[in-house]
């Protein structure tokens, strides 16, 4: 099987989940000339209070709104996964889908959830979070993890970097994204299914409020906060 190298891989629960945790540095990362790929893992069909909308119409609906946000954003391409919403768990066969993506792109960073967010958090984001370290480590990277990759080709991949978004307990990390702000929101509004009937004015302004407390400290206005690992094997 064919190497696809990409730069970055982001791991998003559902529609719209990366735009709200990285949309802005995915943003920054393609001026610089990375190559972003964006793995999608379920089609956030339950994501609706509209008892008129059906789960298979609203999935179609959000899969072109992730589509249309990547495209503004520079995304290279959407991978998606088509599980159940709410419906994530830690299974083999879905870390196993993990390992093959990041033996497939072979990215240098890696970006999800942070599965370690306490108390309440959705199921879908902890489990994310989870697997796709999993699949970091030890999975993508040891040689005999899965014997049938080798056979088609898909040798082992040591990541160098993972980010974590919405680690409020943990940051270490802070993203400048003050350039490329306006970008996240472009793209948030993509989301017309989760963001819009006239909720998006406040939305981007808890937003913008929120970007400029996570640059305090910092000597730029707005950030994206995470936790970092850099991995040195």
């Amino acid at each position: 099987m064919a190497v696809k190298k990409a730069h970055v891989m982001v791991v998003t629960p559902h529609p719209d989940d990366a735009e709200f945790g990285v949309a802005g540095t995915v943003a920054r990362w393609v001026k610089e000339g990375k190559d972003v790929i964006y793995v999608v893992c379920t089609d956030g069909e339950k994501g609706t209070d509209d008892i008129n909308l059906k789960p298979a119409q609203l999935a179609r609906i959000r899969e072109q709104e992730q589509l249309a946000a990547a495209r503004l954003l520079g995304v290279r391409e959407v991978i998606f996964l088509h599980h159940e919403d709410q419906g994530l768990e830690d299974t083999p066969d879905f870390r196993k889908e993990i390992v093959r993506l990041i033996r497939i792109y072979r990215p240098d960073i890696m970006v999800t959830a942070d599965p370690y967010r306490r108390y309440v958090w959705h199921r879908d984001h902890r489990i994310t979070g989870q697997v796709t370290l999993d699949a970091v480590f030890p999975y993508a990277r040891d040689l005999f993890a899965y014997p049938d990759f080798l056979e088609e080709g898909l040798q082992p991949h040591r990541v160098k970097e993972v980010w974590l978004w919405a680690s409020l307990d943990a940051i270490n990390h802070r993203s400048d994204v003050t350039d490329t702000f306006d970008i996240k929101l472009a793209a948030l509004r993509c989301h017309e299914s989760q963001v819009g009937n006239n909720r998006f004015p406040r939305l981007e302004n808890w937003l913008r409020q929120r970007a400029k407390s996570m640059a305090e400290g910092e000597n730029f206005e707005l950030a994206e906060a995470f936790h970092r690992v850099e991995l040195t094997w």
